[in-house]
């Protein structure tokens, strides 16, 4: 079916390259679930993430190496000047100074994260064009909750910034 190529293993990722009905191309590798995979589409030169369940894929697909995210770099605007997070009871609300772009430009902002929720570290994407976010963020994990920042304009992503994680 027609699908959408796209940066990194989420809808919250830039757009790349539109898949249609009868395409074709290579698997080389997935996410940790398996849900995306990092696809050749044949007759362009180079990878992007699509939905595992809207594929036809012949064989298993966790098979394929957990394939890290390379998102393509921009510098035409710089990360946001600040960020910070703040914890009240099981919510984490980060806020950050914005950005200026051009309208044309203006893709928003990347969160990364990995958060816990029912006493699992679970990762997560998401894609704002605010400059807050509220996560569910319980305290109950062993491993200590993380994220990342990008400032988003058409053609890539800014350098990341750490979000200084509350505990």
């Amino acid at each position: 079916m027609q699908a959408n190529c796209r940066y990194g293993p989420g809808k919250a990722y830039l757009y790349a390259y539109g898949l249609f009905p009868g395409d074709t191309g290579k698997v080389w590798g997935r996410n940790a679930s398996g849900t995306w995979l990092w696809v050749e589409p044949d007759g362009i030169n180079y990878s992007c993430w699509v939905a595992a369940s809207i594929l036809e894929v012949v064989g298993d697909v966790m098979v394929f190496r957990v394939t890290p995210i390379r998102l393509p770099h921009s510098t035409l605007y710089e990360p946001p000047p600040w960020v910070k997070a703040e914890r009240d009871g099981n919510q984490v609300i980060i806020t950050w100074g914005g950005v200026n772009m051009t309208e044309d430009d203006n893709r928003g902002y990347l969160i990364e994260a990995y958060v816990c929720q029912n006493e699992n570290l679970i990762w997560i994407a998401v894609q704002t064009y605010e400059t807050t976010y509220t996560f569910t963020d319980e305290t109950t994990c062993t491993t200590n909750s993380s994220g990342l920042l990008y400032t988003v304009e058409k053609h890539g992503y800014t350098d990341p910034i750490e979000i200084p994680w509350p505990e």
